[in-house]
C-alpha cells in the first residue's frame, strides 16, 4: 500500500510561480498534468535514472507539501512526547523517506489516466479535499483524494487517501509501535537507518 501511495503522490504537484493564486483543484490538475508530461517524455526517468527522478521530486513536488503537519499526523498522540529539536529531525527524516520512496516509484508510471472530480468547496473554506480517480488498463479504477489546507504560502497537501486509506494513518501504527518500544529517539534512528539504506547508489548519480 505504501508503494502504491508513493507513485501516485509523486505526480501530484509541480512548482509554479502562480500557485499561490490557484484554487486547490485547479492547482492539483494543472501541475499534475505538468509532471506527468515530464515523465512521459523523459526517457531517463522511464529507464530508472534515480538521480534525475529525485531531482524532479525535489523541485516539482516538495514545495506543495506540508511535511511538518504530515509528520505530526503520522505520529498521532505519540508526537506529544517529542521535543522541538526531536520534531525538527523527525520532519526532515520523514520528508527524506517519502521523497526517496516517491522517486523510486515515479519510474513505474505507465500512462494511467487521471480523472479530476468537481470540487465541493465554499468560498471561506481553508481545508478541502480534492478527489481524483486513477484509471488503470485491465484493472478497476482507484480513488485518490488529496487533503489540502490554505496557508500564507498557498495551498499545501497534508494527507492523501487511496481507496479510503490515509497515508499518514498508514504510517501511524508503525511509528507508534517504534515509539512504544524505543521512544522518540528510537523512531529517529529507525528512519535514519531506512533513509541511509535508500541512498542513491554512486552509479545513479
Amino acid at each position: 500500500m505504501k508503494r502504491f501511495f508513493a507513485w501516485l503522490a509523486a505526480f501530484l504537484l509541480a512548482a509554479n510561480a502562480f500557485a499561490d493564486d490557484m484554487a486547490p483543484d485547479v492547482l492539483v490538475q494543472t501541475v499534475t498534468n505538468e509532471v506527468l508530461d515530464i515523465v512521459r517524455k523523459d526517457k531517463d526517468i522511464q529507464a530508472g535514472n534515480t538521480k534525475k527522478t529525485l531531482d524532479l521530486v525535489e523541485t516539482k513536488v516538495l514545495p506543495h507539501f506540508n511535511f511538518h503537519r504530515m509528520t505530526q499526523l503520522a505520529m498521532g498522540r505519540e508526537g506529544r512526547q517529542a521535543t522541538p529539536e526531536q520534531m525538527k529531525v523527525l520532519v526532515e527524516e520523514f520528508r527524506t523517506l517519502l521523497v526517496r520512496t516517491y522517486s523510486k516509484a515515479l519510474t513505474e508510471y505507465r500512462d494511467q489516466q487521471i480523472l479530476f472530480k468537481p470540487l465541493k468547496m465554499a468560498s471561506a473554506d481553508t481545508d478541502v479535499r480534492v478527489r481524483t480517480e486513477i484509471k488503470q488498463s485491465g484493472g478497476k479504477p482507484v480513488t485518490l483524494d488529496y487533503y489540502l489546507e490554505k496557508t500564507d504560502a498557498g495551498w499545501k497537501v497534508y494527507d492523501m487517501e487511496v481507496a479510503d486509506v490515509s497515508l499518514v494513518t498508514n504510517y501511524r501504527s508503525t511509528f507508534a509501535q517504534e515509539i512504544q518500544k524505543n521512544g522518540i529517539d528510537g523512531l529517529i534512528r529507525t528512519l535514519q537507518a531506512k533513509n541511509k539504506t535508500a541512498e542513491i547508489p554512486a552509479k545513479a548519480k
